[in-house]
């Protein structure tokens, strides 16, 4: 997998939190897309590193979970 963490959160990136958060806050993260990869970052450090891998990663990642409800 190709990734990569940078110490600067991106600018002008519109930021998701997963519909599975609770709103008690807890340990959440949040991504936004961007047109070659995914950045994703821990929801109660929103200046803090953000995590950088490509859609194909991320597709791979989430796959199993997205289709987990379908069987």
């Amino acid at each position: 997998m190709n990734n990569a963490e940078s110490s600067t959160v991106a600018t002008g990136l519109l930021w998701f939190k997963s519909s599975y958060s609770g709103a008690e806050g807890g340990q959440c993260v949040e991504i936004a897309g961007a047109p070659a990869v995914v950045h994703v970052r821990d929801s109660k450090a929103v200046a803090g590193p953000v995590l950088t891998v490509s859609r194909e990663a991320w597709a791979e990642f989430v796959g199993p979970a997205s289709s987990e409800g379908r069987a």
